[in-house]
């Protein structure tokens, strides 16, 4: 390669119109997918206090989100249920006329043009806040599992168009697979929770959805911060049991197994932008500490140069809009 001053890299940097010919990431609608919050009643509409812009609606007020959302162009979205009643199994969770179950439907009866794409996960809807059935203070794997797969099979009978599992328990990819493929749902894809670190990002969420654990944390389920060997591990491992996406949760934080997640399987890649994120940018913005506008896009930006297909964020309408205008 030729030397400075024959190389002058600020040649295709001076025009904006040469500019936007060589950009090489592009952030498109179709990339997004938009988390929801179903909330019990009527006419709800209530604003996460640490997620501005956020909100928990009930199934009429989230329908109408949803003709919004589809009008901006945004393909998917992904609901997250707050039960009437918790309890220690999570029964909401996989009876068929639970939250989720029943906006599912209200949805589909009016829209058909949307993809939905349900969290399948109990901590929503345990009275401990734990992602499973529990035992003297430890999670139970396999009899979790059972549930998970009862919950999955609940709702795509209601008309899911995907399945995403976000638990991290061990072997519940297969066996929601073989769940839907046994009761006629082999059509229905699975968007793998695969790698799901114990994050101090999801503080927000927790709010969202009021899933805080009653009690201890999550590490004995969700990955170890430090690990991205391991990721490697858990997203082959969900590959082979019949995750069709493999997701990585966070995103800003792990951008980098992101990207070695995309070079070791060139599988489709989804990447959470967790209510952390969006909370720390939203905070910046209203502070006047940071233009949010156009972090909001750096940071998404970011992680589809690490090779993210499709990025879950809050962010999303706001970025419809944008790219709309």
């Amino acid at each position: 390669m030729s030397e400075y001053p024959t190389v002058r890299l600020r040649r295709l940097r001076h025009n904006p119109l040469v500019r936007d010919m060589i950009r090489e990431t592009h952030l498109r609608k179709s990339d997004l997918i938009y988390p929801l919050f179903v909330a019990p009643g009527s006419g709800v509409k209530n604003e996460v206090r640490s997620m501005p812009g956020v909100f928990q609606m009930s199934i009429d007020v989230l329908v109408e989100e949803c003709k919004e959302v589809v009008a901006l162009g945004i393909p998917a979205i992904i609901l997250f249920g707050i039960p009437e009643h918790k309890d220690e199994v999570g029964s909401e969770a996989y009876d068929d006329e639970g939250i989720i179950q029943r906006a599912v439907r209200a949805i589909k009866k009016v829209i058909n043009n949307l993809l939905v794409i349900t969290d399948v996960c109990l901590c929503e809807y345990t009275s401990h806040g734990h992602c499973g059935l529990l035992r003297d203070g430890e999670i139970l794997n396999d009899e979790t599992v059972e549930l998970l797969v009862k919950e999955a099979i609940s709702h795509a009978k209601a008309g899911a168009d995907m399945i995403a599992p976000s638990d991290m328990m061990d072997g519940r990819v297969a066996a929601i697979r073989h769940g839907l493929d046994e009761n006629g749902f082999s059509k229905i894809p699975i968007m793998s929770y695969a790698v799901k670190y114990s994050s101090g990002y999801y503080g927000p969420f927790r709010d969202a959805a009021d899933s805080t654990p009653a009690f201890g944390d999550r590490r004995s389920h969700q990955m170890d911060e430090a690990n991205s060997d391991e990721a490697i591990r858990e997203a082959e491992s969900d590959i082979l049991e019949g995750a069709d996406i493999i997701m990585v949760k966070p995103a800003g934080p792990y951008m980098d197994v992101i990207r070695r997640i995309k070079d070791e399987f060139n599988i489709p890649l989804a990447a959470y932008q967790v209510s952390g994120e969006y909370s720390i940018i939203k905070a910046g913005g209203k502070l006047d500490w940071i233009d949010e506008e156009r972090v909001m896009i750096e940071s998404l930006l970011g992680i589809k140069r690490a090779g993210a297909d499709m990025i879950l964020t809050y962010f999303a309408k706001d970025v419809a809009k944008l790219l709309k205008e």
